[in-house]
């Protein structure tokens, strides 16, 4: 099939290179220059994993093409999806500013039958506008139909999410839109859920929310174990065993963060408000979710009394491992509480650091775990990479002006590092905070 994608984000470049692979002729479309030159050059915009082998192939097997020509991708597509920004506004609503602009260009240059597909994340009932839109703005009365096809992708994961969905929702008004949704993702085998397009973007905001909620319940449940001194670990295994709850989402940690799961859960709240509900769950949710990320830092600031004039060394700046992504990372919380309270900070990420230097300009960012770790009254582990799994804590513990670890994502063992002399502060660990 033709197809064309607009706006070459995280959402808009995976989806595109993806359908490129799968044999499809795609044409990738953002107002932003520099970024189509690179991308034409192979430079990503953000680290995704596999995603620069997988655009290189599309573009050196010429089915996948870059542009900043709106008419170009409407011209040469039949199928054309939004997938631009759609930020945040302060009051919680979802700006759909970049949307409408789209949608209005499609009008202005249509030249005979689309399909037009919100693949961005927006409320429901904006099918409506978009389709509104380009009636109203058509420089001819060309038929055209509006869909809603949500994605589900997770940063780190993205291309795996695509290719093996466990389903794929396409909202839909018509027989000839279903019609071409479906043939488009049916080689992907998995299930397709076909509704109207007001519950196709509902499902959206509804998935992300109940994932924030299944997060901030088990970091409540944490808080729990550690005034109890039961371990909230082997509570999240007992839960998960059940079908009914799953494993999935059941870590406690130092809060959710990333562009989607706080953006929706402020959006449903808002969407909901303006629907005449006041959706109280959800405004729990938000609330615990910064609760935790502050019990984190007061935690490590509990475990070392006095902050000011102390080095704290933090693993881990992106809000999820194989990410780059810090839009509101729970480091940037954290950390900021320490710099208020006089801590010195120093902090190491695998993939952060570019955007670490323009979002914490007094943090001092190092190589390695242990540039991170030396002279450091505590090491605090706030994202879960792998390689802060298996490091040399012998190492660590001779580089550390005090050994204390506060763990934010309970990688390790408490009793191994007691054993080697730490200190040891993780989430929801009531008893070993008991034995500390």
């Amino acid at each position: 099939m033709e197809i064309s994608v607009v706006g070459a984000g995280h959402v808009g470049l995976v989806t595109g290179a993806c359908f490129a692979d799968l044999g499809h002729s795609v044409v990738m479309v953002d107002n932003d220059a520099k970024r189509i030159a690179n991308l034409k050059r192979g430079v990503m915009p953000y680290y995704e994993p596999g995603l620069p082998e997988l655009a290189g192939r599309g573009v050196a097997e010429k089915r996948l093409r870059f542009t900043t020509s709106l008419k170009e991708g409407v011209d040469r597509s039949e199928i054309i999806f939004i997938a631009v920004g759609t930020p945040q506004k302060a009051t919680g609503e979802a700006d759909l500013t970049y949307v409408e602009n789209v949608a209005r260009s499609i009008a202005e240059v249509l030249p005979g039958y689309r399909l037009v597909v919100e693949k961005s994340t927006v409320p429901v009932q904006t099918g409506q506008w978009i389709a509104h839109t380009i009636k109203t703005y058509l420089k001819r009365k060309h038929p055209f139909d509006v869909a809603s096809n949500p994605e589900f992708l997770r940063e780190g994961t993205a291309i795996q999410d695509f290719m093996k969905p466990d389903r794929v929702v396409v909202g839909v008004e018509t027989k000839r839109a279903a019609e071409l949704l479906t043939a488009l993702y049916q080689p992907l085998g998995a299930p397709i859920v076909v509704t109207d397009i007001n519950s196709a973007e509902l499902i959206k905001h509804a998935s992300n929310s109940f994932l924030a909620m299944k997060i901030s319940f088990m970091n409540a449940i944490s808080q729990v174990c550690e005034r109890s001194g039961a371990d909230v670990e082997q509570v999240a295994e007992g839960m998960g065993m059940d079908p009914r709850i799953g494993k999935a989402f059941l870590n406690a940690g130092v809060g959710y963060g990333g562009f989607c799961l706080p953006k929706d859960v402020e959006a449903f709240i808002k969407i909901a408000e303006d629907l005449g509900y006041e959706f109280e769950l959800m405004r729990a949710v938000r609330n615990i979710n910064d609760q935790q990320k502050h019990h984190f830092a007061t935690k490590i600031q509990k475990a070392l009394w006095v902050l000011k004039g102390k080095t704290i060394g933090v693993l881990g700046l992106a809000f999820k491992p194989n990410t780059d992504d810090m839009r509101y990372a729970p480091a940037v919380d954290i950390i900021e509480f320490l710099e208020g309270e006089g801590a010195a900070i120093k902090a190491f990420d695998p993939q952060a650091m570019t955007e670490a230097a323009h979002l914490l300009p007094r943090v001092t960012l190092c190589k390695d775990p242990y540039e991170a770790a030396r002279d450091a009254d505590c090491l605090a582990i706030v994202t879960e990479w792998t390689e802060f799994k298996d490091l040399d804590f012998k190492r660590i513990k001779k580089l550390m002006r005090q050994p204390l670890i506060v763990d934010g994502r309970n990688l390790y063992d408490p009793q191994r590092l007691r054993a080697m002399g730490f200190r040891y502060r993780g989430v929801g660990r009531g008893r070993d905070a008991l034995k500390a």
